[in-house]
């Protein structure tokens, strides 16, 4: 009797972190905490460059940047402890789960601590040469370097506190202490301004909240789980099985931003520096729709982890959701793109950039819209314990992309590097849905919806790129979005998605009357 008590219990639980009101709300606060700073940035930003300069501006941006870089030296320990967390939660061993987290924690504080020691080490040369600091500036910047090292533990292990908090799926936790980190790392330095305008001052502040976020999730991870107090202790037979899964997601954190950032580097090469800025405004403008899957995926991996095992009916329910949320909430703003994009060019930046570039936008649309399709099955790989599948596959595209990449400059130039690059997305997602069928086979249904949506979306996006004149584009895209919307109605969204939708309908009516 107790035994069935206990496994109705692990059931219940396993469900909770798994509904869809949950997961729902979750997605909603990862999209305010990855859209709020960047509203905070818009103020401060302007501010920092005329408080403090052009220069000490760029050695800050390079500080930020050399800080992501040094995150690599997390391991993957971050996604690890999440995934393993949240599979101790969905099988009922929860007391697993304090061995897991400090092993973690310890584990990336130590990692971190060589991070500082290494950086400690290369700033001279850092500063002095391969940064390129202005001479009057390079014993203000080595010492704003030094303190970033020293930050290094606190930045590097917050990554397995995050990790705990999303296999709770407690996210609105995670953005109640990222998005006011986010304000007050933009907001912090502006706040110096008054009182100094040296880089130690202004990255002493940055440091000051990302130590301060750090205490702040611990604290909140100690109050979703009281018991993490009562056991510290460094669990020696978890280590393998993390470094394991989390050495593999490093490979994949070291060679996608490999394939992410050759494009401008050849670019600038084999065409000119110009091309790059023609390249790189596109790219920079339609990525930030990247913005929405990273908030569902967020979300989506712990529950995948933490029903895989047991409840693969719910994880194949959760990945066609996922998949048709995502492709619903982005097929309208990428067909504008696509129908629009010179006109867009034109009037924002002028006829030159409307003339070079708007091609590459177009290409780079379609790829964006391919892509955050495939970080649902590249999250279920993951989720499946198989995260040296994925790793295999961004080792293999590498090579193939880059001579890709070559070749597609020499023969169509600036828009062969777009066409490159949504070709190389596109593989990756068929390669990536391949393996979720793979692991998961009970996902083959929502695979075969998956694929008629993408070829409908292609042929539409295609007219829409081939369609002349303001008006017949505005006549054309009423009338997809239309026709989109009464096939999704009818077709995409079912019995229960209808019922929802006219709820909300009803409710919005009566908001509105």
């Amino acid at each position: 009797m107790v035994r069935g008590t206990d496994k109705a219990d692990h059931q219940f639980e396993a469900l909770s972190l798994t509904s869809g009101g949950l997961l729902a709300r979750n997605a909603l606060w990862n999209l305010v905490g990855e859209t709020v700073p960047l509203f905070a940035a818009l103020i401060a930003v302007p501010l920092l460059v005329k408080g403090i300069g052009v220069d000490r501006f760029g050695v800050l941006a390079l500080a930020s940047s050399v800080v992501g870089y040094m995150g690599l030296f997390d391991f993957g320990l971050g996604r690890a402890a999440s995934k393993l967390i949240a599979e101790a939660l969905g099988a009922g061993r929860r007391a697993q789960v304090p061995g897991l987290f400090w092993t973690s924690l310890y584990l990336m504080a130590a990692f971190g601590a060589c991070g500082t020691l290494l950086l400690a080490v290369f700033t001279g040369a850092l500063v002095a040469s391969a940064l390129s600091v202005p001479a009057a500036l390079r014993t203000e910047s080595a010492r704003a370097f030094y303190l970033l090292a020293l930050s290094l533990p606190f930045v590097i292990s917050a990554a397995s506190l995050r990790g705990t908090l999303a296999a709770f799926q407690r996210f609105d936790l995670v953005n109640a202490v990222r998005v006011p980190q986010g304000i007050f790392s933009l907001v912090g330095p502006v706040l110096v301004l008054p009182f100094s305008r040296s880089l130690v001052y202004l990255v002493g502040s940055m440091v000051l909240v990302r130590i301060a976020a750090w205490f702040a999730m611990l604290a909140l991870c100690l109050k979703v789980m009281p018991e993490l107090s009562s056991n510290k202790r460094l669990a020696p037979q978890l280590i393998k099985p993390l470094l394991g899964f989390g050495g593999w997601v490093t490979v994949s954190s070291v060679v996608s931003p490999l394939m992410v950032e050759a494009d401008r580097f050849l670019i600038a090469a084999m065409l000119s520096v110009a091309a790059v800025a023609y390249y790189a405004v596109p790219y920079q403008v339609i990525t930030k729709l990247w913005i929405l899957p990273y908030a569902i995926v967020a979300v989506l991996f712990p529950a995948f982890s933490a029903s895989f095992a047991h409840n693969q009916a719910r994880v194949a329910f959760l990945f066609e959701r996922g998949v048709k949320y995502i492709f619903l909430a982005l097929f309208v703003p990428i067909l504008l793109v696509v129908a629009f994009a010179p006109e867009a060019l034109r009037l924002w930046l002028g006829s030159s950039f409307s003339a070079h570039s708007s091609g590459v936008l177009r290409w780079l649309a379609i790829g964006v819209l391919i892509n955050s399709l495939a970080h649902v099955p590249f999250a279920l790989v993951q989720a499946a314990h198989r995260p040296d599948l994925t790793a295999k596959l961004h080792v293999v595209e590498l090579p193939l992309y880059m001579g890709f990449l070559w070749l597609a400059l020499r023969l169509w130039g600036l828009e062969g590097a777009a066409f490159a690059w949504t070709a190389r997305v596109s593989v990756d997602a068929l390669a990536l849905f391949a393996m979720a069928a793979w692991v998961m086979p009970t996902a083959t249904a929502s695979l075969r919806q998956t694929a008629l949506l993408v070829c409908a979306a292609i042929v539409a996006l295609m007219a829409a790129w081939f369609t002349r004149g303001v008006q017949a584009k505005l006549a054309f895209s009423v009338g997809i979005l239309t026709f989109s919307a009464w096939a999704a109605w009818q077709w995409v969204f079912d019995r229960e998605e209808r019922s929802q939708l006219k709820g909300l309908l009803r409710y919005l009516q009566a908001l509105i009357c």
